[in-house]
């Protein structure tokens, strides 16, 4: 199994985390406002890096500009991180970018499973 189905509802519930109760998401990178659809989930370490990808803090919405055009404007990520969670979350989180994991497709099946019921149960509270 490839990762696309775990990082398509992964990716749809960190927006959904990040939406209020009408699904409109800021934009952590520029403070742009979109309804969580429109929205990217912005990673600070890249997704090319399995250590940190289904990383939840590494995680947050963001514009499409904002995560594809410039490059996720990392200096502006890394901040929001520091600011939400902590210099050692942080810290942490750059220690993964170098870490080797690589994932069964059976761990890639439980993923998706997992965060297709988290998604879902947002939907559902959010009544979106």
């Amino acid at each position: 199994m490839k990762t696309s189905k775990a990082d398509e509802y992964f990716s749809m519930f960190i927006r959904l985390r990040d939406s209020d109760e009408n699904g409109y998401c800021t934009c952590i990178t520029c403070g742009a406002i979109r309804f969580w659809k429109n929205l990217d989930c912005g990673h600070w370490i890249k997704r090319q890096h399995m250590g940190t990808r289904f990383n939840e803090k590494n995680s947050a919405a963001q514009c499409k500009n904002c995560n594809a055009f410039e490059q996720g404007r990392s200096a502006e990520h890394e901040k929001y991180i520091i600011e939400k969670y902590g210099q050692q979350t942080r810290d942490l989180l750059k220690s993964g970018e170098r870490s080797f994991t690589k994932y069964s497709a059976i761990e890639l099946k439980l993923l998706a499973k997992e965060y297709k019921l988290k998604a879902e149960q947002l939907l559902k509270e959010k009544g979106l």
